[in-house]
């Protein structure tokens, strides 16, 4: 298994992570991840942090398609991968609604197809056989009806053939990971459900198919504590990140078999009783998607997690290294 480290959002100027990423490469770790939704974009801090590092790979968890054409996503990509060296790996994912038609007012319809398409556009772009055409229904190449012309990436891309990851949580679109990219990025995952909610969409998976799961990690002797932290994360997700009618992160963890819960800490979050929502995640569930206590306790649970179909944890939260230290001796024994 490899080690990843997500740092999620960047906030602010006092948020630079380069000591963190740094020490996550001398110590080993294989990939550094940056997020975004409506905030900080997620290659700008991705470029600082490779311009400062030689090996680590650097991961987008995740490039929201919505954001930018497909052909911008790929040129930025390219530039990217073509300034560290060839350490790229493209995470994209459609987001939801509220953020698509709130934030990027673009409409949400037809996910699966539009990723498709986007996928084909981005690979058309870095292979650079001839110029791009697309006559798909969501980014024609070139406008239909207008004066463009076919055109042909004026630079030739290090790597013809980018990683790309796709966040996916429902189990059509870890079919479509499965089928059109080399990596999914589930955001909650629960290593012993991950067969039974996710088998037959990743039957169909290539080899070398890369699962990075995100996993929230607190080393503490506090082990309630540590899980509260996790289940203030939870209940934002389930309660606030999405609109009532559809509400992907809820969606997951219903499939994870608290559906109950989820409808429940929903209701009471979007009701402003945040702090009864918070008091409604079960301990099981935040249990489940996490690896919080001591080492000792953390070793055990990641048995789990070796048995599982993840080829990589993306750690959330430490940024000491210490912590780093402790996790990768934990992981990589």
């Amino acid at each position: 298994m490899k080690l990843g480290l997500n740092l999620g959002y960047w906030q602010r100027h006092a948020d630079d992570a380069t000591e963190t990423v740094l020490a996550a490469e001398r110590l080993g770790y294989d990939s550094v991840w940056t997020a975004e939704a409506y905030g900080s974009d997620v290659f700008t801090p991705l470029a600082w942090y490779g311009a400062r590092t030689s090996r680590i790979k650097l991961g987008t968890s995740v490039a929201q398609i919505s954001a930018r054409p497909p052909v911008t996503t790929a040129m930025t990509a390219m530039t990217l991968d073509h300034l560290t060296g060839g350490r790229l790996l493209l995470g994209i994912g459609v987001a939801g609604p509220q953020v698509v038609e709130g934030w990027y007012g673009q409409p949400f319809a037809k996910p699966l197809a539009r990723t498709r398409e986007y996928v084909e556009i981005m690979r058309r772009v870095w292979r650079r056989e001839e110029p791009v055409t697309s006559d798909g229904e969501h980014y024609p190449l070139p406008l239909p009806g207008g004066l463009g012309k076919p055109l042909k990436l004026i630079t030739r891309p290090l790597r013809p053939d980018i990683p790309v990851y796709l966040g996916a949580e429902g189990p059509k679109n870890v079919a479509l990971a499965a089928e059109v990219a080399q990596g999914w990025l589930p955001l909650f995952a629960f290593p012993g459900k991950i067969e039974e909610m996710y088998g037959d969409a990743l039957a169909a998976r290539s080899p070398g198919f890369e699962i990075a799961a995100m996993v929230m990690v607190v080393i503490s002797d506090d082990v309630q504590a540590a899980l509260d932290g996790v289940k203030m994360m939870l209940t934002l997700y389930i309660g606030g990140m999405g609109a009532k009618q559809r509400n992907f992160h809820a969606d997951i963890i219903g499939r994870m078999g608290f559906a109950e819960s989820a409808e429940h800490i929903q209701a009471l979050y979007l009701a402003g009783r945040k702090d009864e929502a918070f008091k409604a995640i079960p301990d099981e569930l935040a249990d489940g998607i996490s690896l919080v206590g001591p080492p000792g306790r953390i070793r055990e649970r990641l048995d789990l997690w070796h048995k599982s179909p993840v080829t990589s944890l993306l750690v959330m939260g430490p940024r000491d290294e210490q912590s780093l230290r402790t996790i990768r001796d934990l992981v990589l024994g």
